[in-house]
């Protein structure tokens, strides 16, 4: 008899169906006669929402009031995937959804498909964050993550007749979208440019210009945890989005021209940074969650108190940085902490390499992101200050480890100038992995080749720094979601449904490899996997194919690093192997 772990909540398919009803009529203003799959779709978003109201308030209460500390999740991508599916199966509510839905005349799977998929990630990065956050709710972790809200995201691709990518923005907001909450009580103000000056012997920073960044707040169930954390996302706004004299003088572009640079920030995810005002853009953006984030987690952590004890900071919350986009939050933690809260150097440093840790993404030297310092100095004149003072700070501990002269400028976070006052740059990686308590990379290889050869120098001077956090996927949404056939039968395989929330189980798999009857059945959910996706690509892209040929798939951007050339050869070897003998396919 199989043993059902899953979540299941106390509320009757009936009563889901009268909520969905209740929603279509007082907030979408339709009955269910005129309503769209669209419509019912916002109305169970809404309705599943208010499930999980009472766990997303009770979860923030602990956290802010627990002895655990929080995570701080700093990510430019979050690769959330559509999100009603997946709050249905980790709020216990996914069988009241499809017998509600069906009596109201819909087919569920209609109503899933009506969302329109958030453009918050590209590629690894997102889906690490995105899958982490989802892991921290369900073991009952508390959790902020924390990137921006990007009103296109990445873009839609498409190819044209001649076979050349065409891009377009990804209008991922165009229709309603039930699921963020915008907080505007909660703004955040962040500054730019500028300069700094001398005033009572402190160096004060005097901006040229300010953005609004306003939080977007999205809810991350756990499974089977009854724990509700928050993704919280910035919109960058202006202070002066409408100058109603300039527009007075039919000058309209002009007169909104505040309100398009200040949301420039916001629009996309990864702007081409090609051009200097590309550049500058990226910068802007990285700056602009970071600093949001920072002085949130404070407002979060310390409620009305104007001279908060911040010496307790690391106490209370650890921020995660993912890859190298968020690391100028290490310089904007000691600004604030000095600058705003009168803390000196040496306090203020101790707390910032308390707080943060840093995640490794690349093992390639040449993709590990460096910053113009000029670039720095003209958008953060103040920042660029205190990372030159941590460089130096850095090469005079390094000598004092006695370390060589050589290795002490090959491990330099901030470089010199040359004799025309260019080429200095600050080397992100390097600064994070300095200012930071821990350096992982996202798998044990990956881990071990950045001790080895990217940071080896880093690992030589600080080897108790390095540690291996192997990243995987939600099993709900990557196998639970993407694949109920093969779900199904490992449930059944192993006589429970408790894989999902632990993996480990899987291993009571591996006796029914020998098992005629198991894999008989196990090939029989391949095959109808093929046979949906050859159903899914004649409808979708109009073109046929064989069910019975080998699917064999990589999804990945086009780069060596990503070694499609070698899966191409892999493909290749297998096909003339089958062809020719050597490969028994019966096997």
């Amino acid at each position: 008899m199989t043993k059902h772990v899953a979540p299941k909540a106390k509320t009757t398919a009936a009563a889901f169906a009268k909520e969905l009803q209740e929603n279509l009529k007082y907030t979408q203003g339709v009955t269910p006669e005129q309503a769209t799959t669209a419509d019912v779709y916002v109305a169970a978003a809404t309705a599943v929402r208010r499930h999980l109201m009472d766990s997303w308030m009770q979860t923030q209460h602990d956290m802010i009031n627990g002895n655990t500390k929080a995570v701080g999740y700093l990510s430019a991508e979050f690769l959330m995937g559509k999100q009603l599916e997946n709050a249905l199966l980790n709020a216990g509510l996914t069988d009241q959804f499809n017998k509600a839905v069906t009596k109201l005349g819909f087919e569920p799977k209609d109503v899933i498909d009506a969302e329109y998929e958030p453009g918050l990630g590209n590629g690894g990065l997102g889906r690490l964050a995105a899958c982490f956050i989802d892991s921290l709710a369900s073991i009952g972790v508390p959790a902020f993550g924390y990137g921006i809200q990007y009103r296109y995201g990445i873009f839609k691709q498409r190819f044209d007749e001649q076979g050349k990518q065409v891009e377009t923005p990804d209008y991922w907001l165009s229709n309603e979208e039930p699921w963020g909450h915008v907080d505007y009580g909660r703004d955040q103000r962040v500054n730019f440019g500028g300069k700094v000056v001398e005033e009572n012997g402190k160096r004060v920073w005097k901006p040229d210009w300010a953005v609004r960044a306003v939080p977007v707040d999205y809810m991350v169930p756990g499974y089977n945890s009854g724990r509700v954390n928050t993704l919280r996302l910035w919109t960058s706004k202006s202070y002066d989005e409408f100058d109603l004299l300039t527009f007075n003088k039919s000058e309209y572009l002009d007169a909104v021209k505040p309100q398009v640079e200040a949301e420039n920030i916001s629009k996309i995810l990864y702007p081409e940074d090609s051009t200097p005002q590309g550049k500058a853009l990226r910068l802007e953006q990285q700056y602009f969650f970071v600093a949001a984030s920072i002085h949130d987690a404070i407002r979060v952590f310390y409620p009305g108190q104007d001279k908060p004890d911040l010496t307790t900071f690391p106490s209370k919350i650890n921020f995660q940085l993912n890859d190298t986009h968020p690391v100028i939050g290490i310089p904007e933690l000691m600004r604030v902490l000095m600058d705003e809260y009168g803390y000196d150097w040496n306090t203020a440093w101790g707390i910032t390499t308390k707080t943060f840790n840093y995640t490794c993404h690349t093992l390639l030297p040449e993709a590990l992101e460096v910053w113009p310092a000029k670039l720095i100095g003209e958008l953060l004149p103040r920042h660029l200050e205190i990372i030159q003072g941590i460089s130096e700070q850095f090469r005079n501990e390094l000598r004092s480890k006695g370390v060589s002269e050589d290795q002490v400028e090959r491990m330099r976070i901030a470089t010199d100038a040359d004799e025309n006052g260019e080429g200095a740059v600050v080397r992100m990686a390097y600064l994070a992995t300095y200012g930071g308590s821990y350096v992982n990379g996202v798998a044990e290889l990956h881990s071990e080749l950045l001790k080895d050869v990217t940071l080896k120098d880093f690992s030589s001077v600080y080897p108790d720094k390095f540690k291996n956090v192997t990243n995987g996927v939600t099993p709900r949404r990557f196998v639970r979601l993407s694949n109920p056939r093969m779900s199904a039968l490992i449930t059944e395989g192993l006589g429970t449904d408790a894989w999902q929330g632990d993996l480990e189980l899987l291993e009571g798999l591996k006796p029914l490899a020998d098992d005629p009857s198991f894999v008989k059945k196990f090939a029989k959910v391949k095959q109808e996997n093929k046979l949906a996706f050859v159903d899914f690509a004649k409808h979708k892209y109009g073109f046929e194919i064989n069910p019975d040929t080998m699917f064999n798939t990589i999804v990945k951007r086009l780069h060596e690093y990503k070694r499609q050339s070698m899966k191409i050869l892999q493909v290749i070897s297998t096909y003339a192997g089958i062809k020719n003998g050597t490969i028994d396919v019966d096997k």
